[in-house]
């Protein structure tokens, strides 16, 4: 390129195009430019770059938990490794060390709507100071709101505030399918349907709602939720009703008590209620039909058939009764609806198996993120750098598609709008970004009928001008870009970025495009779930330290002393740390 068409470029304006086949000249623009510069002291390739060799990084996050009863954080420290598979370089989680485990605090209210945003405040602070950390040492992490806090009117809000004062952030505020989903990940039902080779069912039981999650081969295939809970009736040392909750009131009038806020009620009475409880929570398992006044309780569609199920596991509050883990009462409905189930699983009440559970109370306290990074391949289609990066906190949705020899894009459409539905990210304000494990040729009718499906099922966003933002693990990002602009003549922006693996519950951050590589740095923040069951273990195993999982949490005080090794998981070039 001789220096005159440089400065004819400066004369047209500076664009990407400057930039292509890997011409990085000297220039310079004003202003914040879309892109960032790979900076070599040579001009040698870019896996000698001395950045690039730090293979080894450690992180600390932090995962926040707000449950309509309960309230824990737990803080990690994450080591991972640059493992170079393939043609992309990923950094894997390699160990993860609990640093700190705040205790269980009861959920603040300050009223029956709103949570008690000062109280709830003072709890995060507490445990960062008992940690010994600031926001400032944080690296990643989650603020999850479960269950009825969900519904509190200022859930939002505190969801916003907390991770100001918590750090680096990824925000996730769970809804009932999220909820019954990470704590089926979270008590190790996921692992067990893969190990088992059977579905397996498992049950949370917080303290508003109960969730359901149904698993095979390691996957959460559908989820549920009723209006069964530990905390929906909670009364003083004198057995006066402190807290009734209008589902609480249902399950009193269903045991045959009109009660109300201040009554005097006595410990049979409670045992009968809770006895009730438990019976729904059977009923609601077990009988089909369903009793009206069982299906009545359901906050979502419920799952009408289980299929050949493998056994059912339990977690939440609830669970440590169930499981015989936890001698104390807490004035609630937990210690009685637990026990009183227990008795009911001891004399075959349920037809399936109870299988033992790895978490129950701290299911869902996700430990924090999983994080790493990936550089995409530079096939990347992006229609406006300018408009599209950088971008922050990215939800990442894998619709569950099989691409046959001949792609179906009404089946494509249809499998991403339940999935949008499932994740509860149906509004068009969500921006979200679809990941697909694309298979087969890339033929242009294959790739056309994929690029139908996602117009079909994205329609909202595009009608709304909203970005649309795709990532493969094939190599069609440029195709599939160019077919969704010119074949289905979308007008929003498009980002379609290859090479990279991810899949549901993941978070991403996106960097402005590298010069001259040409890739886009890709964060990829994941829920960490204590093995990820989403993948086959591989025979390649990373040993590391063996950890005792006494010692490893303070909480393990019911003598599950094992050592846990970390692998990897190959076939996904993914992973998350064992041990939690």
């Amino acid at each position: 390129m001789a220096g005159s068409d440089e400065v004819e470029n400066k004369a047209q304006g500076h664009n990407m195009n400057d930039h292509t086949m890997g011409q990085g000249w000297a220039h310079v623009h004003a202003g914040d430019a879309d892109h960032d510069h790979d900076e070599f002291d040579s001009d040698g390739p870019l896996e000698e770059n001395p950045l690039w060799i730090q293979d080894n990084v450690t992180l600390k996050s932090v995962g926040i938990d707000i449950g309509s009863s309960g309230t824990q954080i737990i803080f990690s420290k994450i080591h991972l490794r640059r493992l170079a598979e393939e043609l992309t370089s990923r950094y894997y989680v390699v160990s993860r060390d609990t640093l700190f485990l705040s205790p269980v605090s009861l959920t603040p209210y300050s009223s029956e709507t709103r949570i008690d945003d000062v109280a709830l405040r003072k709890i995060v602070q507490d445990a960062y100071d008992a940690a010994g950390l600031e926001p400032g040492d944080i690296d990643a992490g989650a603020v999850i709101l479960t269950g009825e806090a969900l519904r509190r009117e200022n859930a939002q809000g505190i969801s916003a505030m907390l991770s100001e004062q918590g750090g680096d952030f990824v925000c996730a505020t769970a809804g009932h399918h999220m909820e019954s989903m990470l704590a089926a990940y979270g008590s190790g039902a996921a692992q067990a349907s893969l190990d088992l080779g059977k579905r397996v069912l498992n049950i949370d039981i917080g303290g508003g709602t109960t969730k359901l999650g149904l698993l095979q081969k390691g996957q959460c295939i559908t989820t549920a939720a009723f209006h069964v809970g530990g905390r929906l009736m909670v009364v003083d040392k004198d057995f006066r009703i402190t807290r009734l909750d209008p589902a609480g009131k249902h399950h009193a009038k269903r045991a045959g008590f009109d009660w109300s806020l201040g009554d005097q009620v006595t410990s049979e009475q409670l045992d009968k209620v809770a006895d009730g409880m438990a019976e729904t929570v059977i009923s609601a398992l077990t009988a089909r039909p369903m009793p009206h006044d069982v299906e009545h309780l359901y906050l979502t569609d419920p799952i009408q058939d289980f299929g050949d199920l493998g056994g059912i596991m339990f977690s939440g509050g609830v669970a440590e009764y169930v499981y015989d883990r936890e001698p104390r009462d807490f004035g609630d409905m937990g210690k009685r609806v637990g026990s009183a189930l227990r008795r009911k699983i001891d004399q075959g009440r349920f037809p399936w198996p109870m299988l033992p559970a790895r978490e129950c109370i701290r299911a869902t306290a996700l430990g924090a993120s999983e994080y790493s990074v990936q550089l995409s391949g530079n096939t990347s289609y992006i229609s406006n750098p300018g408009a599209l990066l950088p971008r922050r906190n990215l939800q990442v949705i894998q619709p569950p598609i099989e691409f046959e020899e001949e792609i179906d894009s009404e089946a494509v459409g249809k499998a991403i709008i339940s999935h949008r539905k499932a994740f509860e990210v149906e509004d068009s304000n969500i921006d979200i970004a679809l990941a697909f494990h694309w298979k087969g040729m890339p033929a242009f009718d294959r790739i056309f009928a994929l690029a139908k499906g996602i117009a079909m099922a994205m329609a909202d966003h595009i009608e709304a001008k909203k970005p649309i933002y795709i990532m493969l693990d094939g190599d069609i990002a440029q195709t599939l870009g160019a077919v969704l602009r010119e074949d289905c003549k979308i007008l929003s922006e498009i980002l379609v970025i290859d090479g990279v693996m991810l899949m549901d519950f993941d978070y991403i951050d996106l960097g402005k495009v590298r010069i001259p590589s040409y890739t886009v740095p890709v964060t990829i923040k994941s829920l960490v779930f204590s093995e990820d069951p989403r993948g086959p273990r591989s025979k390649e195993r990373i040993h590391h330290v063996e950890m005792d999982a006494g010692h490893e949490h303070g909480h393990h005080h019911h003598g599950h002393g094992h050592s846990h090794d970390h692998g990897h998981h190959h076939s996904h070039a993914h992973d998350h740390a064992k041990g939690e």
